[in-house]
C-alpha cells in the first residue's frame, strides 16, 4: 500500500502572511532557494543609491508651528491706506466738468469727498490730469455705482476735451483744496452737502483655512519582527539593524513626515461637486500663491536682469518686503547664478569685482547663496522638493514649478478674538491641539506585538496622524515660477 501523503514530493516553500508585511526574501537569487542551501556573498550593507530621499525642511526654515482649537483659522488683513479707483469710467462731460463712474463694481463704495484733489490717469491713451471734487455720491453696496464729479485743472475743459477715453481710467486722491474760512460738514446717512467730508474706516480683508487630518499606518506580523536577516538596513533618521521591520517602520515614519509638508505645499480646497463637507480640503502654498499672490510664467534668468527687475517692480506696489527668500529648482537656480556671474564679468583685460565688494574669491564663486538687487536682499536655495523625480523633479513645461519667492520675516494682522494687531510669520502652521489631545503629530502602537497589548491581533500595528493647515499670510508679497 503507497504511503499517503507522499512526504518526499512535498516542496517547502515561503509564504507572506495575509498582512500587508513587507521584508526581505533571500530565496529568489539564481539557483532557486540558494539561501537555504549554501552560504551565499551576501554585501551587509544597503546601498543608498537615492542618498537621503527625505523632502521635508521647507517649512522649518521659513515658518512655525502653533497650535489652534478649531475647525477653521480666521485671520484677517489690513487693505491698502490711500483712496485709489481702477477701471473708472466717464461720461461725455458738458462744459468744464466731468461726470467719473467709479470702478469696481456694485460692491465698491466711493469714499471721496468734495474738495478732494484727485489724479485721473488713461493708460491707453497716456494722458494725465489733475483735477478738484466738486460732486460726490457714495452709491449703495449691491445697488447704484458712485459716482463724483470733477473740474479738471486744465485750460482745456472736460476729460473728453482733453482726449480721456471713456472707459480703464485710473483715479486716486492726493489731498484736498478748500477756500479761506471754510468749514467741514460731516456725511449724515450718506447725505451728501456741498462741502461734506466722507469719514474712512478701515477695511479689512478676511481670509480663512480648515486644517485635514493626515494618516497613515505600518504593519507587521509578530513572527516577522522575530525574523533576522542577513542584510543590515539603516535610514535617513539613524535606524540601523538587522530586521527589516526596523526599516519599514522608520521609512513609513519618514514618509509620513513629509506627507506633513506636502500636503501644506500641495492642498488644495474641494470645489468638486461631490466634495464632502467633512473633507473640504486645505489650501496649500501654491495654491495661495496662484490665488492672491503673484505668479510668474516662463521666467528665465538666463536672459538677464531684465525679467528680474520686472518683478523686483510689481514687487514695489505690493508690500516692498525687504527680504525674501528664493527656493527654486536647480535649473532655475543655475540661471540665477549665471544672470549674477555676468554682472561681474570679465571686460578690457580685466575682472570687475563691484557687485561683490571687490572680493574675487566671492565672485568666481558662482553659487551665489544670497544677493542684493535694488532695495531687496535675496537669500537663494535650492528647493529639493522641486528636484526630487518622485515630486515635482523632471516635470518641464506648463505643469513645472520652477521656484518660489517668500517673504521674510513676520507680518501685521488683527486677531478678532485679541482684539488687536498682532505680528505672525507669513507662512506658519496651525495644528489642532488642546489638553485633552496634541494632534501635531501623534503617533502609537496597536495590536499585541512590539510591546502592545491592545487586541488579539499577532502583529503590531503603527499608526500616525496629524491634524494641520498652513497660513499663508499677505500671499500678495509672494510669487510662484511656473514653466511655459
Amino acid at each position: 500500500m503507497a504511503l499517503s501523503p507522499q512526504f518526499g514530493s512535498v516542496i517547502p516553500s515561503q509564504t507572506q502572511q495575509l498582512l500587508q508585511s513587507n521584508y526581505l526574501q533571500f530565496n529568489t537569487g539564481a539557483g532557486a532557494d540558494f539561501a537555504q542551501q549554501y552560504l551565499p556573498e551576501i554585501y551587509e550593507q544597503e546601498v543608498e543609491r537615492y542618498g537621503n530621499r527625505t523632502l521635508s525642511g521647507f517649512l522649518k526654515m521659513v515658518g512655525a508651528e502653533m497650535p489652534m482649537t478649531s475647525d477653521q483659522v480666521i485671520w484677517s488683513e489690513q487693505n491698502r491706506l490711500h483712496i485709489s479707483y481702477d477701471a473708472c469710467t466717464q461720461a461725455n462731460g458738458a462744459g468744464t466738468s466731468s461726470a467719473i463712474a467709479i470702478g469696481g463694481g456694485a460692491t465698491a463704495l466711493n469714499v471721496i469727498s468734495v474738495n478732494d484733489t484727485v489724479v485721473i490717469l488713461d493708460p491707453t491713451n497716456g494722458l494725465e490730469s489733475k483735477a478738484i471734487v466738486t460732486a460726490s455720491v457714495p452709491g449703495v453696496v449691491g445697488g447704484a455705482v458712485g459716482s463724483i464729479t470733477v473740474q479738471p485743472f486744465s485750460a482745456l475743459g472736460s476729460l473728453t476735451t482733453i482726449g480721456f477715453s471713456l472707459v480703464g481710467l485710473k483715479v486716486f486722491v492726493y489731498g484736498s483744496d478748500y477756500t479761506k474760512g471754510s468749514n467741514i460738514i460731516q456725511a449724515v446717512a450718506n447725505a451728501q452737502t456741498a462741502q461734506t467730508r466722507v469719514s474712512v474706516d478701515p477695511v479689512l480683508t478676511q481670509f480663512s483655512n480648515s486644517p485635514i487630518i493626515i494618516r497613515n499606518q505600518y504593519v507587521v506580523s509578530g513572527s516577522d519582527m522575530a525574523q533576522i536577516g542577513w542584510v543590515e538596513v539603516a535610514t535617513e533618521d539613524g535606524t540601523s539593524g538587522f530586521m527589516w521591520y526596523l526599516k519599514a517602520e522608520s521609512e513609513t515614519r519618514l514618509r509620513f513626515e513629509d506627507y506633513l509638508e506636502m500636503a501644506m505645499i500641495e492642498g488644495e480646497l474641494d470645489a468638486s461637486a461631490v466634495a464632502n463637507a467633512n473633507r473640504p480640503g486645505t489650501q496649500g502654498l501654491f495654491a495661495a500663491i496662484q490665488a492672491r499672490g503673484n505668479v510668474e510664467v516662463g521666467f528665465t534668468a538666463a536672459n538677464g536682469l531684465g525679467e528680474f527687475d520686472a518683478i523686483l517692480k510689481n514687487l514695489d506696489t505690493q508690500g516692498a518686503i525687504e527680504e525674501n527668500m528664493l527656493f527654486l529648482q536647480r535649473q532655475t537656480s543655475l540661471d540665477f547664478d549665471d544672470m549674477l556671474a555676468s554682472i561681474s564679468g570679465g571686460f578690457a583685460g580685466g575682472t570687475a569685482f563691484g557687485l561683490f565688494e571687490n572680493s574675487e574669491e566671492m565672485a568666481l564663486n558662482l553659487g551665489f547663496s544670497g544677493f542684493r538687487r535694488g532695495s531687496y536682499d535675496f537669500y537663494k536655495t535650492d528647493w529639493k522638493y522641486l528636484n526630487d523625480a518622485s515630486t515635482r523633479g523632471g516635470i518641464v513645461g506648463v505643469n513645472s514649478i520652477e521656484g518660489v519667492l517668500v517673504p521674510a520675516g513676520t507680518s501685521t494682522v488683527y486677531d478678532q478674538i485679541l482684539g488687536t494687531n498682532i505680528r505672525r510669520p507669513f507662512l506658519h502652521v496651525r495644528y489642532r491641539a488642546s489638553q485633552g489631545d496634541d494632534r501635531r503629530m501623534k503617533s502609537w502602537l496597536t495590536g499585541s506585538a512590539g510591546g502592545a497589548f491592545t487586541s488579539t491581533l499577532d502583529a503590531m500595528e503603527v499608526n500616525f496622524l496629524s491634524e494641520r493647515c498652513l497660513v499663508t499670510q499677505a500671499a500678495n508679497n509672494f510669487v510662484l515660477f511656473k514653466g511655459l
